[in-house]
């Protein structure tokens, strides 16, 4: 067995694992709210609010740089990564028949990467380092955000960890990515243990 074989084995060994000793009745309403977008909509509120509140001279160029980043990830993802690479999500595996316990429709044939992983964590990234860039508090918690939605994909059954870790790794360079062109337009730099001289807010 080479070491691709060995990864995708520990994935699937993983994935087993959540569905046989993770699972509970009542944390099946959390896992599926958590990736409802309709759950997040007091989120984007206050991302939309704070812009608006505390930095609306650069909130066109934040609000259409979060666009930008969800439009990228969530096409690249969807249309261009998972049909490439043409891994089955593990829903249509019948060798995982006896773990999983169909809380939710399989959907797309294709998984890798994750599409909620690589859109979420793509707006995480461009958020965590545009706000950083702005000279405001760090938002530490968009990660947590992130990593909550990637993991419900995995407890539905939709996903490997591996499809999520995927995401969130595309997602999150492409959100860097598009956080230093915002940061470009601002005309400021982001730098990996600095803060801007804005004065620091919420």
């Amino acid at each position: 067995m080479n070491l691709f074989e060995q990864l995708i084995a520990l994935d699937e060994k993983l994935f087993i694992a959540i569905h046989a000793n993770g699972a509970a009745s009542w944390l099946d309403p959390l896992m599926l709210a958590s990736r409802n977008a309709i759950t997040w909509v007091p989120l984007y509120t206050f991302v939309l609010y704070w812009i608006i509140r505390y930095r609306r001279s650069n909130a066109v160029l934040f609000l259409l740089g979060t666009l930008i980043t969800f439009a990228i990830t969530d096409f690249v993802s969807a249309s261009v990564l998972k049909p490439l690479i043409g891994r089955e999500r593990p829903c249509y595996n019948e060798a995982f028949a006896d773990y999983l316990r169909n809380i939710i429709g399989c959907g797309g044939r294709y998984s890798f990467p994750s599409s909620h992983a690589s859109n979420h964590f793509g707006m995480a990234a461009f958020w965590f380092f545009s706000v950083r860039a702005m000279g405001a508090r760090r938002w530490y918690w968009v990660w947590v955000w992130a990593l909550l939605i990637g993991y419900a994909q995995i407890y539905v059954g939709k996903h490997y960890p591996l499809d999520i870790l995927g995401g969130a790794v595309f997602g999150t360079i492409t959100g860097y990515l598009v956080s230093l062109l915002f940061a470009r337009m601002m005309g400021k730099k982001i730098l990996p243990g600095k803060r801007t001289t804005f004065d620091p807010l919420p």
